[in-house]
């Protein structure tokens, strides 16, 4: 093992870490017995759509499973009957054994887009903690304080605004901390609202004998608005099972102070790159040339290379030279529409990209859509000869094409 180069690459866009010094023991003592370390991750099974916001953390193992280690991902399929009650300002819903296991097996079908197969073993928490007695619960229990789960924020806030908080809450960072027990992590990962959780981790292992696991904390990713946390409620994501063509085009949208936050957070490309890349920035080089290769090398991890290279190629005809592709989707509209102005709006509806058909409205109103290269008209009512193969644009790069 290189332990400089991989303590390089593990702390590449890391926004918190155990200390350094502690980091690198933990990995002499790991070449020294001449095994992988044991990278734990622990996914929540109540949300089994990956973005690339949760592809952080899963980028972050694939990195040190390249270099030899292994990954423990572990199903709450048990503490996922409690909930994270982690930024809630409420007692979560408990799931049905049939919702946890429908969405694990989501989960574990996506996870292997970014991990290795033959490197990863993915348990289910049930595994352990099913089978604890009372006995066994009693004892986790008394390894922390009521003092110190009110340092959550959330349930402080909670207690200070005399909102409920559950006794079964608090044994969630408990029974989150004894799965490093059941698997031994010598490193465990997440975002940086679980840094209660993992440092719970720590001192539940150090309680039960064992040497504490490091920990390292990744930050939350904005989306292509590039000021909120990306998020699919906010329509911000970039989702790892789109279309080529479709993360191509988003990564495109980032702003140009997220292209290094990208390349670190989104990509597997080595720290001393990425400094080649501010290098480039910081002199003057053309963001959009810098962007277009972090598109492609972010498409090409979730699609083929050759796909990749032909989303670019559609998004150099579709948005920079205003052409639409041959593959633009079909719009068909509904002939008992009165209003054919009014049919294009359901039509454009009906695609699925639009919230609402005030939206749609709306980009009519502001000139933001084209017929034929044309700006349509305002008002719906004068929209008209919509015949088959007539080209809708919309915004700058998004075809449709009339069936």
């Amino acid at each position: 093992m290189d332990i400089q180069n991989t303590l390089k690459i593990m702390l590449k866009g890391a926004a918190e870490h155990t200390d350094t010094t502690e980091i690198i023991k933990k990995l002499e003592k790991i070449e020294a017995e001449k095994r992988p370390m044991r990278i734990k991750l622990g996914l929540d099974p109540s949300a089994p759509d990956i973005h690339l916001g949760h592809a952080v953390v899963l980028r972050k193992i694939k990195q040190l499973q390249d270099l030899g280690h292994e990954a423990i991902i572990i199903i709450g399929d048990f503490t996922g009957m409690i909930g994270d009650p982690t930024g809630k300002s409420k007692t979560r819903k408990q799931l049905t054994r049939e919702q946890v296991e429908e969405n694990a097996q989501t989960y574990k079908t996506q996870i292997f887009k970014i991990l290795d197969p033959q490197k990863t073993t993915v348990r289910f928490n049930s595994e352990w903690l099913a089978p604890l007695n009372f006995r066994d619960i009693i004892n986790l229990a008394s390894h922390t304080t009521v003092a110190r789960m009110l340092e959550r924020d959330d349930f402080q806030k909670r207690y200070s605004n005399q909102q409920p908080i559950a006794v079964h809450e608090f044994f969630y960072p408990l029974m989150q901390a004894y799965d490093s027990v059941a698997i031994k992590a010598d490193l465990e990962l997440g975002g940086t609202d679980q840094v209660f959780n993992i440092l719970m981790g720590r001192n539940i292992q150090k309680a039960y004998g064992q040497e504490s696991q490091i920990t390292l904390f990744m930050p939350l990713l904005e989306g292509i608005d590039g000021v909120e946390k990306m998020s699919k409620s906010l329509g911000n994501y970039i989702g790892v099972n789109e279309p080529a063509n479709v993360i191509y085009e988003k990564v495109m949208k980032i702003p140009d102070s997220m292209i290094v936050k990208y390349y670190e957070l989104a990509t597997d490309i080595h720290p001393d790159a990425i400094e080649l890349i501010k290098k480039r920035l910081a002199e003057g080089e053309n963001p959009r040339d810098i962007k277009m290769e972090l598109a492609l090398e972010i498409t090409t991890l979730y699609h083929s290379k050759e796909a990749a290279l032909s989303a670019q190629e559609h998004f150099k005809t579709a948005f920079q030279k205003g052409i639409a592709p041959d593959d633009a989707t079909i719009l068909t509209l509904n002939p008992n529409t009165p209003d054919i102005g009014f049919a294009l709006v359901d039509a454009l509806m009906g695609t699925g990209a639009y919230k609402s058909k005030s939206d749609i409205r709306r980009l009519f109103q502001q000139g933001a859509i084209k017929i034929n290269n044309e700006r349509a008209p305002q008002d719906l009512k004068e929209v008209s000869n919509l015949s088959s193969g007539t080209i809708i644009q919309v915004g700058k790069g998004t075809f449709y094409k009339i069936g």
